[in-house]
């Protein structure tokens, strides 16, 4: 189905251990128009790729990201615990998953951490050279948002969202109206909602017609990914990259 931007959601996490430089290049070799990474501050101010504010769901020994200097968390094993084939995979550094990313391909950029990694990133990202339409900044925090849009001028920036249904009225919170209300106080490029029936034509077209992006996560069934290409979104995160391109391209 084409127009319908595939995002590695982790990298391709379903196949290989999230947010490692397998995940990334099984992504990239999967055909992905781009990654999605989680990243955190360490203690010594270095920005290493990792969903949990702690490592024991996925390197085994618990410890705090934020109070962890980075020789120490490079010392884990962040592969294993998805397979002996995956065995030494490392937590990456930013500037290790940016190595990845080929020419014309787009990086995610979650921050898990407060707004006092925006300095940091500014900074690893103009070391790069790169262009600024190569980078996309998402964070749930608002306050994160208003940051990286302000020290980033030039890098797109999403609001993240989740959403709940009343159990009484049916109504998803937040709407598209308190959604609108949020992109304008931060002043995103637009949000990436949890994928679920809230996100409607309705949805997408009060986006589109503000100037705003309409991005959604995570998305691992064919047929909800149809429907949400068929709505027009801008891109899907998934954990099955070269999987669900296929059957959106086989099954149209």
């Amino acid at each position: 189905m084409p127009g319908i931007e595939i995002i590695a959601h982790r990298g391709a996490s379903r196949e290989a251990p999230e947010n490692t430089l397998a995940a990334f290049r099984l992504a990239w070799e999967e055909g992905a128009d781009g990654i999605e990474g989680d990243f955190r501050l360490t203690r010594d101010g270095e920005i290493v790729c990792l969903h949990d504010a702690t490592t024991g769901r996925t390197a085994g020994i618990d410890l705090v990201v934020a109070d962890t200097a980075l020789a120490r968390l490079r010392e884990l094993d962040a592969g294993r615990w998805k397979g002996q084939a995956w065995a030494g995979e490392r937590i990456p550094t930013l500037e290790e998953v940016i190595t990845t990313v080929p020419p014309e391909k787009r990086l995610f950029i979650e921050l898990k951490s407060g707004p006092e990694i925006v300095i940091p990133l500014k900074e690893r990202l103009a070391a790069t050279g790169l262009p600024p339409e190569r980078f996309t900044i998402l964070s749930f925090r608002e306050e994160v948002v208003a940051a990286a849009r302000k020290q980033l001028p030039r890098v797109a920036v999403l609001w993240l969202t989740d959403f709940r249904k009343d159990r009484v009225s049916g109504e998803w919170s937040p709407n598209i109206d308190a959604i609108l209300r949020i992109l304008e106080r931060t002043d995103a490029h637009g949000v990436a909602a949890k994928a679920c029936s809230a996100i409607d034509t309705a949805f997408v077209r009060s986006l589109h017609a503000a100037a705003r992006k309409c991005h959604v996560w995570t998305v691992n069934d064919p047929r909800i990914a149809r429907r949400l290409a068929i709505l027009g979104i801008d891109s899907i995160f998934t954990d099955r990259p070269g999987w669900l391109r296929r059957m959106l391209e086989t099954h149209g």
